[in-house]
């Protein structure tokens, strides 16, 4: 909103300093401190209420250190996330971009799911919360909704040389005339693939052997795939929110990336010379990171140990949401198994953990485990290490992933 209020009085009245929300940078750090600000001042208010309500985390007795200490704490502060993204968002972006929209969608998507598993656990007295099969249905929903919008948007296009486009027969949406010739915004699955020189692929690609209109197939894999992508990192977030802080500041730091890779994106200058897919419009979603970033280093002034506040299924399903949609939105979903890397790790802790106890239980008589406990922040608690430790060394290591996920545009 004030884009377009400030937008209006450069017009009109040509009001000094009315252009620096032109700027990408510009309206990203002041999204970044409004985050910060509405998180702070708003946080201890939301948890006082959620105090009077008697919203307390309700914490079953698993053997772990400290456990006990957590009984009582307001849960259900997602709330604080999704308050510092979203107002933030309206207030500096661009809101008849498609990205920001899609992304708005998805984060009052998964936050509404995300808050009825609460509301059904705190205020139902239901441990269980929501039914699997519907956070799933709301997942594949808006796997649905990001995809089938990329595939049939004319605001979201990649752009390339026309004889190219020509060539690849792809749908051409308009053509630009430059010095270097022809240019034309077009309509493809194309993604970025890390490592590979001129590592681009395409969705279509897979149908080449079974039909001769693949092209027009594309949505056969492009579809599930993105639903798959949303359901897993959704899920994988909400497995990381088990101690303090960690998915809280793993998510930050994968926004921070994923705020960096949008920009790169949706710079013709940046893309050209990383040889990275140019997407028009796309660097809009650094606005939306940048809200993303503070609105985590906002809710880790409470949730930081000893934790004044959970996020709650509100938060965590919230969070990964938004992280898988800003990745496949800026065709980098390939980066998610290494920048997303703690979130695998847990995920895969407890797949492996489950299995092998199935499998050992239907052999040998008895289940056995690969860890003490699953998820894998759980395995170092049982070990006796404090969760303070386990915490930042997560975060050292999400660091690290991060900086990988970044040289990934030049190591090739």
């Amino acid at each position: 909103m004030l884009y377009y209020l400030f937008d209006y009085l450069e017009e009109t009245y040509n009001w000094a300093g009315a252009s620096l929300f032109q700027f990408l940078s510009f309206r990203a750090g002041l999204a970044v401190i409004l985050s910060l600000i509405i998180s702070m001042l708003f946080g201890g208010r939301i948890i006082r209420w959620l105090q009077r309500q008697q919203i307390g985390e309700t914490v079953r007795d698993l053997g772990l250190q400290g456990q006990k200490e957590k009984e009582g704490t307001p849960t259900m502060g997602g709330i604080i996330i999704l308050l510092a993204i979203i107002i933030p968002c309206l207030l500096t972006a661009q809101l008849h971009n498609i990205y920001i929209l899609l992304l708005l969608i998805a984060t009052s998507w998964m936050g509404s799911i995300g808050f009825l598993d609460d509301y059904i656990k705190v205020f139902r007295k239901n441990k269980k919360g929501l039914s699997g099969k519907f956070k799933i249905l709301g997942q594949i929903g808006l796997g649905l909704i990001i995809a089938l919008t990329m595939l049939y948007s004319e605001d979201v296009v990649v752009q390339m040389d026309y004889a190219r486009a020509m060539a690849a027969n792809y749908d051409i949406v308009k053509t630009i005339s430059t010095e270097a010739g022809q240019i034309a915004w077009v309509k493809t699955t194309l993604t970025n693939v890390p490592f590979l020189k001129n590592g681009e692929f395409d969705y279509a690609v897979v149908l080449s052997f079974f039909s001769e209109n693949y092209m027009q197939l594309a949505w056969v894999v492009f579809v599930p795939f993105v639903i798959i992508v949303v359901t897993a990192v959704s899920n994988a977030a909400n497995l990381t929110d088990g101690i303090d802080g960690l998915a809280t500041g793993v998510s930050a730091i994968i926004g921070a990336v994923l705020g960096i890779l949008a920009y790169v994106s949706g710079n013709v200058i940046a893309a050209d010379y990383l040889n990275i897919l140019y997407l028009p419009g796309a660097g809009e979603i650094l606005v939306f990171a940048a809200c993303f970033l503070g609105a985590c280093i906002g809710f880790l002034w409470y949730n930081s140990h000893p934790a004044q506040v959970f996020m709650g299924d509100t938060g965590s399903l919230s969070l990964g949401s938004i992280i898988a949609a800003m990745a496949i939105l800026i065709r980098k979903e390939f980066l998610i198994p290494i920048l997303c890397g703690i979130f695998v790790a847990e995920n895969l802790s407890v797949m492996l953990q489950v299995s092998y106890f199935k499998y050992t239980r239907k052999k040998y008589g008895e289940g056995r485990r690969i860890f003490l406990m699953s998820p894998l922040h759980h395995h170092f608690q049982k070990k006796g290490m404090h969760e303070s430790k386990i915490v930042t060394r997560f975060w050292i290591v999400g660091i690290l992933l991060a900086v990988l996920s970044l040289i990934s545009l030049k190591v090739r």
